[in-house]
C-alpha cells in the first residue's frame, strides 16, 4: 500500500475511505476482498457486484478520457478528492476513480508554478531555478517529468525530475512545496541528480546498456516515486535504463520529512540494461509482499508493465522465475503484465499500445492500476502519438502475484457467487507477447465449456480451465498454464455504444504463467 498522508488517524482513514468508493463497491467486504488475504481468518464475503458505469463518462463521446502522461496518483485526505499528476504538468482528478477530470492541461505550468518564469528558462517556471541553473534543459526540454504528490503536516510536496534533454542521464530531482494541492508549488529543493555525478550520458533511449559499464555508473535522477514501508519508513525509488533503478531512504518525520537520510544514490533494485522506467513500489498487507512495477521499451510505441516483488521494501526483487531484477539482463526479468494488444473485431484503431508508466494505489481493501495507454493507428502496427488515462482494478492470484483486470474500472467488485456455469460461455482471449514487441497481439475467440474444456471456434480441443475458491481461476491453452482470477467486468472493446449498455457487462479472466506470461480474457456474452 502506498501511503500518501500522516495526519489523519486510522478511524478518519477508514472512514474517509470507504465513503470515496461507497457508490461503486460493497462497504463490508472486508480485507480478504482482494485474492491473497489470509485464509485462516477469512470473513464472511459479499456477493459479487457487476459494474455499475453506464459506460458515458459523463460526455457525449463515451471513449474519452483525460489525458495525462507518466500519471502518480495521489489521494487528498483535505477533500477526499483522487489526483492524477503527469508529466508535461498535466493533472486530471476523480473522486470514484472511473469520472474524470481534467484539472490542468499539457505545458500550462503556470496553474500549478504561477505565471514568473525562470530567468535565461523563459519556457520554464521561476520556481524551479536552482534545478534549471543545475541541469540546465536546452530548447527541446522544456517540462518536469513524472511528478509526485504527497502530503505531510498540512503540506503537499511535489517531487518531480528534470533532464538536459531526451535521451540525455544529466538529470536532477528536485521537491516543492504548496499549501494547496494544485499550488501554486514553490520553496524548491535539489533531493538527488546526475549531473556533477552522472551515469552514461546516452542520446538513443532505445539502446541496451552492458551490464558491467551500468555497474560502475551512477543511476539517471528521473521518475521519482515515495512509499512507506510496513514498518512506517519512507523510502524513494526512481532511475530508468541508464544506470538502473535505485531506492533511497528519507526521513519519516519533523522538519526534516521526505529529504535523504544519507548523501549518495541509494541501493540499485533493477539493473540498467532493460531500457526501463518509472518505477513505482507498493505494499500489500494481505500477501506480506513489496511489488515493483516498471515500464520497459519505448513510451511512444512499445512500453510494457513488467512487475517484481521482494519481502523487503529495498529488495532483492524477483520475477515469478525466481530471477533477482537487480541481475536481470537484455529484455528479461519482471512478469509482464500488458503489451500491445487487439481484443475483439480488429476494427481500425480497436488496438491498445504502450500502456505503462503506472502507479497503484490501495481504496477500501482494493488495489488500482493507474496508467496511461495509447492506441493502434489504423490496422497496422503503428501507435497514436495521443494518450489517455485509464485506471484498471488490480488483483493477486492464489500465489499472490499481482494480474490486471483487462477493462476499465467502473464499480466492479470481486466476490462469492461466481460458478463455472455463469462463467462458461465465449471469450476473446489475448495470450500477452514477451519480450518488449510492437506488434499487436490479436485476441482469439475460445469457448470456456462447463464441462472444464476448451474448444475453438470450430469445436477442436484447445485447452481445460477450472475455477476454484470464488474467483481464482487456472487457464490451459496449449502447452501453457495460466493462474489468476476471474472478475467481473465492464467491456471497453466494443466499435458502438448505441445498444443496450447492460451487454456490455461482461466476465473477465485474467492469470499469468510461470514464465510470467499474461492471458487476458473477456467474455463476448451478457453476465448478470
Amino acid at each position: 500500500m502506498k501511503k500518501r498522508w500522516l495526519c489523519l488517524s486510522l478511524a478518519a482513514a477508514l472512514t474517509l475511505s470507504a465513503a470515496l468508493l461507497g457508490a461503486c463497491a460493497p462497504k463490508d467486504n472486508g480485507p480478504n476482498d482482494d485474492p491473497g488475504g489470509d485464509p485462516g481468518n477469512e470473513p464472511e464475503l459479499s456477493a459479487y457486484v457487476m459494474p455499475t458505469w453506464n459506460g458515458r463518462d459523463n460526455s457525449d463521446t463515451p471513449d474519452e478520457t483525460v489525458s495525462v502522461h507518466d500519471p502518480s496518483i495521489f489521494l487528498d485526505p483535505v477533500s477526499g478528492t483522487y489526483y492524477a499528476f503527469g508529466t508535461h504538468y498535466a493533472v486530471a482528478s476523480t473522486t470514484d476513480l472511473i469520472n474524470w477530470k481534467q484539472e490542468v492541461s499539457d505545458n500550462d505550468f503556470a496553474s500549478l508554478y504561477g505565471s514568473e518564469t525562470a530567468i535565461n528558462y523563459s519556457a520554464w517556471p521561476k520556481a524551479l531555478q536552482d534545478t534549471l541553473t543545475l541541469v540546465q534543459p536546452n530548447s527541446n526540454s522544456t517540462t518536469t517529468w513524472a511528478p509526485d504528490v504527497n502530503y505531510y503536516d498540512g503540506t503537499y510536496y511535489m517531487y518531480y525530475s528534470l533532464t538536459r534533454d531526451f535521451g540525455s542521464s544529466a538529470s536532477a530531482i528536485g521537491r516543492v512545496e504548496a499549501d494547496n494541492v494544485l499550488g501554486p508549488y514553490s520553496n524548491n529543493r535539489i533531493i538527488v541528480e546526475s549531473v556533477t555525478q552522472s551515469g552514461p550520458n546516452c542520446i538513443d533511449p532505445e539502446l541496451f546498456y552492458d551490464v558491467e559499464s551500468v555497474t560502475q555508473s551512477g543511476p539517471n535522477c528521473i521518475d521519482p516515486e515515495l512509499f512507506y514501508d510496513k514498518d512506517g519508513k519512507l523510502w524513494m525509488v526512481y532511475g530508468s535504463s541508464f544506470g538502473g533503478l535505485y531506492i533511497k531512504e528519507l526521513y519519516n518525520e519533523g522538519e526534516n520529512w521526505g529529504l535523504p537520510k544519507e548523501e549518495g544514490f541509494g541501493k540499485r533494485l533493477w539493473s540498467g540494461s532493460n531500457n526501463q522506467e518509472g518505477p513505482f513500489i507498493f505494499y500489500n498487507e494481505d500477501t506480506d509482499y513489496y511489488y515493483m512495477m516498471v515500464s520497459y521499451g519505448s513510451l511512444m510505441t512499445t512500453y510494457n508493465m513488467r512487475v517484481a516483488r521482494s519481502e523487503n521494501p529495498d529488495g532483492p526483487y524477483v520475477d515469478i522465475t525466481g530471477a533477482d531484477m537487480a541481475t536481470v539482463t537484455g529484455d528479461s526479468g519482471g512478469n509482464k503484465i500488458a503489451g500491445n494488444y487487439i481484443m475483439g473485431e480488429a476494427f481500425d484503431g480497436a488496438g491498445y499500445a504502450a500502456i505503462g508508466h503506472n502507479s497503484v494505489i490501495e481504496a477500501d481493501g482494493k488495489y488500482f492500476v493507474i496508467a496511461h495507454a495509447r492506441r493502434q493507428s489504423g490496422l497496422g502496427n503503428d501507435v497514436t502519438e495521443g494518450h489517455n488515462l485509464y485506471a484498471f482494478q488490480l488483483y493477486f492470484n492464489e500465489d499472490g502475484w499481482p494480474v490486471m483486470n483487462p477493462n476499465r474500472y467502473a464499480g466492479e467488485a470481486l466476490g462469492t457467487g461466481m460458478t463455472v456455469q455463469k462463467l462458461a460461455g465465449e471469450y476473446d482471449v489475448v495470450q500477452h507477447s514477451t519480450g518488449t514487441v510492437q506488434n499487436f497481439v490479436q485476441s482469439v475467440a475460445y469457448n470456456f465449456n462447463a464441462d472444464g474444456t476448451i474448444t475453438d471456434g470450430d469445436g477442436a480441443a484447445a485447452g481445460s480451465w477450472s475455477l476454484t475458491e470464488n474467483w481464482y481461476v487456472t487457464v490451459t491453452l496449449g502447452e501453457v498454464t495460466y493462474k489468476g482470477v476471474a472478475t467481473p467486468s465492464y467491456t471497453m472493446y466494443v466499435r458502438s455504444y448505441d445498444d443496450d449498455y447492460a451487454t456490455y457487462s461482461r466476465f473477465s479472466l485474467t492469470a499469468v504463467s510461470d514464465t510470467g506470461r499474461s492471458l487476458w480474457a473477456v467474455g463476448t456474452f451478457a453476465a448478470t
